[in-house]
């Protein structure tokens, strides 16, 4: 599961970056070290404008939208919580997922997520029995692409207002895609975000394309070898902390500090 992630790159990055056409985020768009469920976290979708014409094509846009997705039927916003991933093996057949994985597909821009090791008993067989009996300690990584480029996760949106009252405004929500981890990744988490390549933006975020087969074939899960993870500050765990020490390699708890991930 991705449950933090961090994204910090500033509007006009993104609207390079993803070569924008309309940018709809409003507001300020702020670096977030520590992105955790129901905040605002920047999202680039295709859609048509509002109000437009259904033969006039969609255009790519930049909004920020809600972690957790809230489907069109759901009584209230509760259930987002329990939403920020989805499963890339059900994805497309699961009544929660199934419509916007057709055609509300978005991109998420990261600059890596965080996941949660834990450590495990070692020494003495007496002073391990101990270590048992107490809360197992965790130690949070930092996983990032080696070549230090953004991430786009791939993601799906919904739109949600309360039932019977249409003069509420539309809440735009999202959900992270996550699949298996590569063996190197996967000591620390056996699951991880769905990246989307540069070459299938396009076509991920093209909502005419609606054949669930077609669109599974865009996503492939990242290859071993090409991200870096690291031991992070232990001060990530709390959501009111939130700054680049975050994402800096650190010797907090029984790791050593180093890249080379010597927790193994």
């Amino acid at each position: 599961m991705c449950g933090r992630y961090a994204t910090t790159r500033a509007r006009q990055e993104l609207l390079d970056e993803f070569q924008v056409q309309v940018d709809a985020a409003g507001g300020e768009i702020q670096p977030d070290y520590n992105v955790a469920p129901t905040k605002q976290v920047p999202a680039v979708l295709s859609r048509r404008p509002k109000d437009a014409p259904e033969d006039e094509e969609a255009v790519r846009q930049l909004r920020t939208l809600r972690w957790g997705l809230v489907p069109s039927w759901a009584k209230d916003l509760s259930i987002g919580s329990r939403m920020i991933n989805a499963r890339v093996e059900t994805v497309h057949e699961k009544p929660s997922y199934r419509r916007a994985f057709a055609r509300r597909r978005c991109l998420l821009p990261a600059d890596g997520y965080f996941e949660w090791y834990t450590l495990q008993n070692a020494g003495d067989p007496a002073e391990g029995e101990k270590k048992a009996k107490k809360k197992p300690q965790k130690q949070p990584f930092f996983i990032r692409p080696k070549d230090g480029g953004v991430m786009a996760m791939a993601g799906l949106y919904e739109l949600w207002k309360p039932r019977g009252d249409e003069d509420a405004d539309w809440l735009w929500t999202c959900t992270v895609i996550t699949t298996n981890a590569p063996d190197d990744l996967g000591r620390i988490h056996d699951r991880m975000p769905m990246v989307v390549r540069p070459d299938q933006w396009d076509a991920w975020l093209d909502p005419e394309l609606t054949e669930p087969e077609r669109v599974r074939g865009l996503l492939v899960p990242a290859m071993a070898g090409t991200m870096d993870a690291f031991p992070v500050s232990k001060l990530v765990n709390s959501v009111k902390n939130n700054g680049p020490e975050l994402i800096e390699p650190s010797s907090d708890g029984d790791s050593s500090g180093d890249r080379s991930g010597a927790l193994f």
